[in-house]
């Protein structure tokens, strides 16, 4: 069974943060990265799920978990995750939205996924996404294509994502970290991650970047301002939520 989980954000810098993690000695990977369970594979039940981890042996100190970006946003996760593994240790990264959004838009175009400009795509955003959410709470089994591919904003909008999830965990049991604090110094963030999962200091010989994305930097201003006014307000109140400074 996995002992934590890093449940986000998308695009922000998860796929690193999980290589580094099962370089350690104590840590073993499970049979993918991310295995999707508790929002593609619910249906598959638990015992797939538990089939997906290395066997623990108490005596060797060693633990296992997975990172599956999508599990933040998904409005059923929390209490999914919670009904079957009450005291798992979470993970959060959590990016620049603007940066985020961005990355995840040209993601999306990368992968033939996205046909729409970048102006129209998030013009288009709450067409695309009206009735999504509740469509997934009202029929567990549906999968919503928009709610994953086309929620480049509303993936940005950290302070309900996080209050969902804490309606079911304590804060104890969740780190939180900045993106840009992870990209700028993977090592001491890998010892902080290392800390929280109680095991010991490992430095690793190398840092490199695992499924980068990179994008245009010479976006239109007005897009970027459009962006820039859209997440103030929601930053904002994750500043007071987590009761510090975030600097986006």
């Amino acid at each position: 069974m996995p002992n934590f989980l890093i449940i986000g954000t998308q695009k922000g810098g998860t796929t690193s943060l999980y290589n580094y993690l099962i370089q350690h000695p104590q840590i073993l990977a499970a049979s993918a990265k991310e295995v999707h369970f508790f929002d593609f594979n619910f249906s598959k039940g638990i015992n797939w799920y538990r089939s997906q981890f290395p066997a623990i042996v108490d005596n060797q100190n060693t633990i296992t978990g997975e990172a599956s970006p999508y599990y933040l946003f998904h409005p059923l996760v929390p209490a999914r995750v919670y009904q079957h593994f009450p005291q798992l240790k979470l993970i959060v990264l959590l990016r620049d939205p603007i940066t985020r959004a961005l990355s995840h838009y040209y993601h999306e175009v990368r992968l033939g996924f996205e046909n729409l400009s970048l102006s129209e795509a998030i013009s288009k955003e709450a067409e695309r996404m009206q009735g999504e959410i509740e469509k997934i709470i009202a029929d567990e089994n549906y999968y919503s294509y928009n709610h994953q591919h086309y929620s480049y904003l509303s993936r940005g909008i950290y302070i309900e994502q996080l209050q969902r999830w804490q309606k079911y965990f304590p804060s104890q049991q969740f780190l939180i970290i900045k993106s840009e604090d992870f990209y700028a110094n993977p090592g001491a963030i890998v010892q902080e991650v290392l800390k929280f999962l109680e095991l010991p200091d490992r430095q690793f010989n190398e840092y490199k970047s695992y499924n980068a994305g990179d994008y245009p930097r010479n976006i239109n201003p007005e897009i970027y301002s459009q962006l820039k006014t859209y997440f103030q307000p929601y930053n904002q109140q994750l500043e007071t939520y987590l009761g510090k400074k975030i600097d986006w």
